[in-house]
């Protein structure tokens, strides 16, 4: 994922007050990565779907902490997207949030099946390493674009 889906906000730009122009009264918000999670809480953003592996830039971390959500796991390997995760996403999106969902493995790419089947309008955040907070409205572009990218995968 080395070109954004969506807006690059610089690291130097990632606080809350930002972050609040780009969501609207109740959107959808959908954090991927420990640190992005993290930051949001920290914000009083508490995503609606939170997709973590317990790490950040590969090293082991201690998860965000959050309570009240419902957690969710799935095994993920490293550069895969496989069936069981999309199929955990697909029942995210069913589920009362706040959702966390715990991937054994690696949830980078995940951001690619959340855009295919988030509810529309919804905001998806991640880190783009060492340069910001990518922040994505789901619209049909961004659908088509995502999905042509998970059937080039398959």
């Amino acid at each position: 994922m080395k070109i954004p889906l969506g807006i690059l906000l610089p690291e130097s730009q990632v606080d809350k007050t930002n972050i609040k122009k780009y969501l609207s009264e109740n959107s959808y918000v959908i954090t991927v990565g420990d640190r992005t999670t993290e930051k949001m809480i920290e914000f009083g953003l508490i995503p609606s779907l939170q997709i973590i592996d317990g790490k950040e830039k590969r090293a082991k971390r201690e998860p965000p902490k959050l309570a009240n959500a419902t957690e969710l796991t799935v095994d993920n390997p490293a550069a895969e997207i496989t069936p069981q995760s999309i199929d955990i996403i697909k029942k995210a999106f069913t589920m009362q949030p706040p959702i966390r969902l715990c991937v054994n493995g690696e949830e980078d790419l995940l951001v690619i099946p959340v855009c295919i089947y988030a509810p529309e309008n919804a905001i998806i955040l991640y880190g783009q390493p060492n340069e910001g907070l990518v922040i994505v409205k789901i619209t049909s572009e961004i659908r088509n674009k995502t999905q042509k990218l998970l059937d080039l995968m398959e």
